[in-house]
């Protein structure tokens, strides 16, 4: 329960108690709520909210979880996280026993869904996971990459890889993107070992991803504006639709297009020229298996990556 004491504990801090009807004066200290006007206004005892704050309460009931996401002024996904976070030991298997799959999948596509992924022409498309890892990509991701993109962690490269930093048009607010979306799939898969070594390398390697981690933000994986700065066609102005496949644990197909008639959908239809012509990585990109795929090295024509 350590994860849901924190999560609460953020969240209490950045409430303005205005906004709930309390007034506060230059006296007042506490940055946010008290705990006991948390408690209060969720309509449970101060002990027990002091309890679930520090990790040592029950499972909450859904109607104290509710009452929490209100005061705390959540959104849904940080609802469904705050949910997530009280029911994640019940998920948990008491033992790795013959026939229990690993936590997050097997990081294997279906070939059913591979042939998908080759119908979509025009724009770049990727199959990620749960831990941002890209597990296939059609031609045009790989071009748009400038690398093989099978085996490529966007967090990773995203924090990591300082030296194509600059690749990112919004590279801020990628970082925004990552660790919210990370951190609803620590809570949703608390067993992994592959994520949290994951995270641990980010905290260990980014200074910039241990602060905002320990904001404790959640993000919804859904659709937005993603912008790079490639070096052979410039500035792409890209729009993301996230699409979950059934079936598949957390397993998105991710496709990036261009407005019609845009600058963008010029630049996507030279950049697949430039493919073409051989100046664009022409590697297999349908290698799914992410522990198999050796470290892609950027070749000298490296291009932005997803902020997704």
């Amino acid at each position: 329960m350590d994860d849901l004491a924190g999560f609460l504990r953020t969240r209490r801090s950045r409430v303005d108690p205005a906004t709930v009807g309390i007034p506060t004066d230059s006296r007042r200290r506490v940055e946010g709520l008290r705990r006991e006007e948390v408690a209060h206004l969720s309509g449970v005892s101060v002990d027990y909210y002091v309890r679930l704050e520090q990790g040592r309460a029950t499972q909450p009931s859904e109607q104290v979880l509710d009452a929490l996401a209100g005061v705390l002024g959540l959104d849904g996904t940080e609802r469904e996280h705050l949910c997530r976070l009280a029911r994640q030991h019940r998920r948990r298997p008491k033992a790795q026993g013959k026939g229990v799959p690993p936590a997050g999948g097997s990081g294997r596509v279906r070939p059913e869904v591979l042939r998908v992924l080759d119908l979509v022409v025009g724009a770049p498309a990727l199959i990620m996971d749960h831990r941002l890892d890209v597990l296939a990509g059609n031609r045009l991701a790989g071009l748009l990459y400038g690398r093989r993109v099978p085996g490529l962690n966007t967090a990773r490269h995203i924090f990591l890889e300082e030296a194509e930093r600059g690749l990112y048009a919004d590279w801020e607010q990628c970082t925004l993107d990552v660790v919210g979306h990370l951190r609803p799939a620590a809570g949703q898969y608390p067993d992994d070992p592959r994520l949290a070594s994951l995270i641990g390398e980010l905290a260990m390697g980014s200074e910039r991803f241990r602060r905002l981690w320990a904001r404790a933000d959640v993000r919804a994986r859904t659709h937005g504006r993603k912008a790079y700065r490639h070096p052979l066609v410039g500035l792409l102005e890209l729009h993301q639709e996230n699409f979950a496949l059934p079936g598949e644990s957390g397993m998105e197909l991710l496709v990036l297009s261009a407005a019609p008639g845009s600058p963008a959908e010029d630049g996507l239809r030279l950049l697949d020229g430039l493919g073409a012509d051989g100046a664009g990585e022409r590697a297999p990109q349908r290698r799914t298996d992410t522990r198999s795929v050796p470290p892609s090295v950027p070749s000298s024509a490296s291009t932005g990556a997803s902020s997704v």
